[in-house]
């Protein structure tokens, strides 16, 4: 049989980043990559990260526009389809700038109050579909990734600043996801990854399978993991992700 033969169009299989394709903010392996190219001989392929175009480029690939169907970058609010640019959000239109400033005030102000083992730079990250905030500072090294990761996990650093800032900005139409090791992402209700849906929904899928690894309450995978349009498969890290797809559509 033919590998056109056993491409099937009306199956798309969207993939979360870190810690499903790759390690957190790590490029992906020469073998995933390879991997992700076969499954596209059986299937399409989308992949729906929280990170902004660059950041995506950096993990898979400068070529990733054109390697598979759909790039969803920022959840879906920047978005490319076969190669091209499909379509993109802009927060502070949606928000205004009032709020906007009454949000990163705020932030500012809590994070100046939090003493941690390290700080760096880049504390509020501004996207075109959301704002990224760190604790730590996006420009940490790797090593300071790991340390502040593993404090957040003893201590609940972003969970306490996540929960504070829900009460603070109650009925203000904002949401809020935990995800990869330093940062929580800050969008407009239903801006999350299930955005991506929406887009995808018009090329009339049968099938539609998510694979990631923040899929509990409270993480970045969590609503488009549940979403009953999709059918969602919690991983543990890249091999896992592998390990599973070559399960359903290579065995």
């Amino acid at each position: 049989m033919t590998n056109e033969a056993m491409f099937d169009s009306s199956v798309l299989c969207l993939f979360d980043v870190d810690g499903t394709l790759t390690a957190a903010r790590q490029r992906a392996t020469p073998d995933m990559s390879e991997f992700m190219q076969k499954l596209k001989g059986r299937v399409r392929v989308g992949v729906v990260g929280g990170s902004d175009l660059v950041k995506i480029k950096e993990q898979l690939g400068d070529d990733v526009i054109q390697r598979v169907d759909y790039v969803f970058a920022e959840n879906g609010l920047v978005a490319y389809k076969n190669g091209e640019l499909h379509s993109i959000q802009s927060i502070q239109a949606h928000m205004g700038e009032e709020l906007l400033q009454e949000f990163i005030n705020f932030c500012l102000n809590y994070l100046a109050k939090i003493k941690l083992p390290k700080k760096r730079g880049t504390f509020i990250e501004f996207r075109n579909g959301m704002l990224n905030v760190s604790p730590v500072g996006r420009s940490c090294t790797q090593e300071e990734r790991i340390e502040f990761y593993e404090l957040d996990k003893k201590e609940g650093i972003r969970e306490k600043f996540v929960s504070v800032l829900r009460e603070e900005f109650k009925g203000k139409g904002l949401s809020f996801s935990i995800g990869g090791q330093i940062s929580f992402d800050v969008f407009p209700d239903g801006w999350d990854k299930r955005y991506c849906l929406g887009i995808v929904e018009k090329d009339n899928f049968n099938t539609i399978h998510f694979f990631g690894d923040k899929t509990k309450p409270g993480g970045n995978d969590y609503e488009i993991y549940a979403d009953p349009r999709t059918i969602g498969h919690e991983v543990t890290c890249p091999e896992d992700t592998q390990r599973l797809c070559a399960k359903l559509f290579f065995s």
